[in-house]
C-alpha cells in the first residue's frame, strides 16, 4: 500500500514558481529529505547555476573513512563554520542541527516524494556505486545497503518527517519552504531557475 503524505502544515510554504524566484537571489540554501530522493543531485545543480559552495553533510560533516561517525562536537563545529560562509547550498538531514542552520538560510527545499521513489533511488545508487564511495560521501565509505537503512526509508514520513516539521516551525518560521513531491517537481524548479537567471 502506497504511503500518503500529509499536507504541509508549515508556515511560509511557497510554490515552485515562487521558490525559483527566491533561489535567483538566495545566498544560503538547505536541501533536506529522505535518502534516495535526489537531494545531492539537485543541490549540486543549483550550486552550479548560482555559483554557490556545495556542502554535503555526509561527506563534509558527519562521516570519516570506514563509516566512522565524526565525534559530535567536531561535527557541530564544522556546521557552525560552514553556515558562517556567505554563499552555500547544504544538503543533508539531521533535524537536531537545524537550529544551527536555519537562522542563516534563505530558503529550504524539502524533497518529499513517496517512499517507493526513495527506495528506488537508494537501490539504484547501490548498484551504481557498489564497492566504492559516491562523490557525495566521505572517502573510504563504500556504498552500502542493509535492512536497517531500508526500514529508515520506509518509515521516514512517520518517524522522521514530524521532527523536521517541528524544527522548521520552531527555528525557521521566517524561512520560505518549497516541497518537491517528485523528480518532475525538481526538474521544474531547475527549469524555472534557469529561465530566471
Amino acid at each position: 500500500m502506497e504511503q500518503t503524505v500529509a499536507p504541509q502544515a508549515l508556515s511560509h510554504v511557497v510554490d515552485i514558481d515562487q521558490a525559483a524566484r527566491i533561489l535567483q537571489k538566495a545566498e544560503r540554501v538547505l536541501v533536506i529529505g529522505c535518502s534516495g530522493t535526489g537531494k545531492s543531485t539537485l543541490a549540486q545543480a543549483i550550486a552550479s547555476l548560482r555559483g554557490l559552495a556545495y556542502v554535503s553533510m555526509d561527506r563534509d560533516i558527519f562521516w570519516l573513512p570506514g563509516w566512522t561517525l565524526r565525534p559530535r562536537p567536531e561535527s557541530i563545529a564544522l556546521i557552525e563554520k560552514a553556515v558562517e560562509g556567505s554563499h552555500w547550498i547544504m544538503d543533508g538531514n539531521s533535524p537536531g542541527t537545524l537550529p544551527l542552520r536555519l537562522p542563516r538560510t534563505d530558503i529550504v527545499i524539502w524533497r518529499r516524494p513517496p517512499r517507493h521513489i526513495a527506495l528506488r533511488g537508494v537501490i539504484s545508487r547501490w548498484f551504481r556505486y557498489r564497492g566504492r564511495s559516491r562523490p557525495e560521501m566521505a572517502p573510504g565509505c563504500p556504498e552500502r545497503l542493509d535492512w536497517k537503512f531500508l526500514r529508515y526509508i520506509w518509515t521516514f514520513e512517520r518517524n522522521e518527517a514530524p521532527q523536521f516539521q517541528a524544527m522548521l516551525e520552531r527555528h525557521g518560521g521566517h524561512v520560505p519552504i518549497v516541497t518537491l513531491m517528485s523528480y518532475r517537481d525538481g526538474d521544474e524548479l531547475l527549469s524555472r531557475l534557469r529561465n530566471n537567471i
